[in-house]
């Protein structure tokens, strides 16, 4: 199994970044959910959803592409950018990424 780095970062700035392990085929979401660090995903992971909105910094070759139907959900997410991506969908293929995580009290409830 090919083993990569993702560093995440975070918009709070009480939390520091944090350096973890994602396999080939694993989700950002998935290493967030493993890893008690909290990214909203209200509709369970299945692109059906905005909250689970993440910035990708670095390796977004790296990452499966993304679908229409991502960049629909992307455009009605808390502030879009150009390197915005679904953490759900946000799948690795094949290098180290780093992503942002917009601050998640901003979503009430889970």
């Amino acid at each position: 199994m090919n083993i990569f780095k993702i560093k995440i970062n975070f918009e709070e700035a009480d939390k520091s970044p944090v350096e973890l392990q994602i396999a080939k085929g694993e989700s950002v979401l998935d290493v967030c959910m493993d890893n008690g660090i909290e990214l909203q995903h209200n509709c369970g992971g299945v692109c059906g959803c905005s909250t689970c909105h993440i910035y990708v910094n670095q390796g977004m070759d790296h990452l499966q592409e993304i679908s229409d139907k991502e960049e629909d959900f992307i455009d009605r997410a808390v502030n879009p950018r150009i390197n915005s991506r679904l953490g759900c969908q946000c799948v690795a293929i094949d290098g180290d990424i780093e992503v942002t995580l917009p601050d998640q009290s901003q979503f009430l409830g889970h």
